[in-house]
């Protein structure tokens, strides 16, 4: 396995943690903040305005207003007297006006014009807590399943000269949104129709329903095929949409429960991008991005063959599993994958 395909998967297994660790920092810093100015259990008594200084600010809206910074002088309760200062108050006060001042017994000096609990401060360092404690669940659960994933023995010299091993043949995969029904075919050379995954179904919200119908075995299944999930907040290079669930799962974990493994690199064979998936350690199929005529009989009718993305592939195997090998397929075009698991 690869670097980049390493990295990739790191970084698409470890997007919880990535988020939770720094969020969860910040709630207990906010939390730590909130108690050191909590003035709960703070004393009340009177103050006298010694001075006001006006300044310029703004409301929440934007809107220019007049703020007033007020010193004052108070006492506390064994009689013993200070001065401090509330800065950019909003209401008028002037010189020999008493005011409302909240001290800390312990620290006089400290005050404040209004009481505010620690309730606050402890649901903030609570959240805080949860959150790292659950982004570090996160980031042992990613470093244990890459781990996991890069055990696994993969056949890289098997895909030497694929293409012209006994029994592999060569089929052409292509984009049909012109019908009612959009999907993905598989054909082959003779532009036979061999399996088709089409959507029956289509939802805003939730999953879609899909219908694969497998012409060369005669099956026909229907699946629920969730939206692909975008990753914006971090938005690593090697894709902005990650993974969707098929039929309830993730998909990339529903591959590797079923044994399957890909491999790809950034410097495949640019402008296109080759796959190599295999199956329990054993070469399953080659994988190479095209342009939208596929067909190689159609190449000098349409000289400018430049690949057009997650839609149009030409792929060659020996397996008669096409259910899979769509699947593979369907997964990596679905989350429009440059680098996959």
């Amino acid at each position: 396995m690869n670097f980049e395909n390493k990295f990739a998967r790191f970084m698409r297994n470890s997007g919880p943690a990535r988020f939770f660790v720094p969020a969860g920092l910040v709630f207990i810093l906010a939390g730590v903040l909130l108690l050191c100015f909590a003035s709960g259990d703070y004393l009340e008594t009177s103050g006298v305005v010694t001075k006001v200084t006006e300044s310029e600010g703004y409301d929440t809206e934007g809107h220019p207003e007049t703020l007033y910074d007020i010193e004052f002088t108070y006492k506390t309760a064994d009689g013993s007297e200070y001065s401090s200062s509330f800065p950019g108050m909003n209401e008028k006060r002037s010189v020999g006006d008493k005011i409302k001042v909240f001290y800390d017994s312990k620290e006089p000096e400290k005050t404040s014009n209004t009481k505010s609990g620690k309730i606050v401060a402890i649901a903030a360092f609570a959240l805080g807590a949860a959150a790292l404690a659950y982004g570090v669940y996160a980031t042992v659960k990613a470093f244990k399943k890459s781990k996991s994933l890069g055990s696994a023995s993969f056949p890289s010299a098997a895909f030497d000269n694929y293409r012209e091993n006994p029994g592999v043949k060569e089929y052409y995969v292509r984009f049909d949104g012109h019908g009612l029904k959009p999907g993905y075919i598989i054909e082959d050379a003779e532009r036979n129709v061999l399996f088709e995954g089409k959507m029956l179904k289509n939802a805003l919200v939730g999953a879609r329903t899909y219908e694969f119908n497998d012409h060369l075995n005669g099956k026909v299944t229907r699946h629920e095929v969730g939206h692909t999930v975008t990753q914006r907040y971090n938005d690593e290079f090697f894709s902005a949409k990650s993974w969707f669930k098929f039929d309830g799962k993730n998909v990339w974990d529903l591959l590797h429960e079923k044994g399957f493994r890909i491999n790809n690199n950034a410097r495949s064979k640019f402008p296109y991008m080759v796959y190599e998936i295999a199956k329990d350690g054993t070469a399953f199929a080659l994988l190479e991005s095209s342009g939208m005529y596929v067909h190689e009989d159609e190449a000098e009718q349409h000289k400018f063959n430049v690949p057009t993305g997650s839609h149009f592939y030409r792929v060659w195997t020996a397996t008669g599993d096409l259910h899979s090998l769509f699947l593979n397929i369907f997964a990596i075009s679905e989350t429009e994958q440059t680098f996959v698991e």
